[in-house]
């Protein structure tokens, strides 16, 4: 049975997953925008509307593509918070150990206060307060460490969704200015478009501002390297070298994916709606 304060973390990670879920959801659906957008242009029979969607249906699938990497970034520092709750998972046996051999001197005590077992229960509590306190140690370390570089993954990934988007929506604003709005009467000749190679090179500005881009922040870095047993080092070894509590074989920082996510690559392979490679804009003809 999980621990009171595991289920929260547990409940935490798993409403997380389907946050992750909805952007995944969207980004595909945003491709499939993308993709009927420019369908649609092509059998208006206009010449500048099927050529401003189709070039804005190149965009928005490069938006789809940002948010989709939004969600894998969102998937790591998801994977990072179960360190923690793994932690915790395994801390809860060395507690229970240590209330347990508690309660049994203090039941001896009450009950036969000459038991020659008294002895060798309090010598037990002291291993036990021992192996908890390490535990405790951990746990701390484990905790504050991964939380911090959880949520700097988080907030990192959301600056850089965002500044990506508004790249993207500048130049889309680009390409629809160069759509002519102007009432016609009925009967006139439709204005001839002759705003496509402008059109091709709003996708050529937006490709190469987007591969400039960088990130303005640091990755985070943990400012003390923990050793194998979540304790820090000191000098040339650890705190206590080569300690570390083991429950059922499971190490305290153990970790698992209910999930299945592939969190070591940040962008997924996939197969959109539309017509253009969604990684590269294209400049279409």
């Amino acid at each position: 049975m999980q621990p009171n304060l595991s289920k929260r973390l547990y409940k935490l990670i798993k409403t997380q997953n389907g946050v992750i879920s909805a952007y995944e959801s969207a980004a595909k659906e945003q491709q499939n925008v993308a993709g009927q957008l420019s369908l649609w242009g092509e059998e208006t029979g206009d010449e500048s509307i099927s050529d401003i969607s189709d070039k804005l249906g190149v965009l928005l699938s490069e938006m789809a593509e940002v948010e989709d990497n939004y969600a894998s970034s969102l998937e790591s520092s998801r994977q990072v918070l179960k360190h923690i709750r793994n932690t915790e998972s395994s801390v809860h046996p060395t507690r229970e150990n240590k209330t347990k051999i508690t309660d049994q001197i203090a039941h001896l005590k009450h009950k036969d206060p000459t038991s020659v077992k008294i002895m060798t229960l309090e010598q037990e509590l002291v291993r036990a307060e021992a192996e908890n306190l390490v535990a405790e140690a951990q746990l701390t370390n484990i905790t504050r460490q991964k939380l911090k570089e959880a949520y700097m993954q988080q907030v990192n990934a959301i600056i850089e969704r965002s500044e990506k988007q508004q790249i993207l929506a500048k130049y889309s604003r680009r390409l629809l200015d160069l759509l002519d709005d102007t009432p016609v009467v009925p009967g006139a000749e439709k204005p001839a478009y002759d705003n496509e190679r402008a059109a091709k090179e709003v996708l050529i500005d937006a490709e190469e501002e987007l591969g400039r881009w960088e990130p303005s922040q640091e990755p985070y870095a943990a400012p003390s390297r923990l050793e194998s047993n979540l304790l820090p080092s000191v000098g040339n070894g650890s705190v206590m070298e080569n300690e570390s509590i083991q429950n059922g074989g499971h190490n305290l920082s153990g970790d698992g994916d209910e999930r299945g996510r592939k969190s070591e690559t940040n962008a997924s392979s996939r197969s959109a709606a539309h017509s253009y490679d969604p990684k590269v804009l294209e400049t279409a003809s």
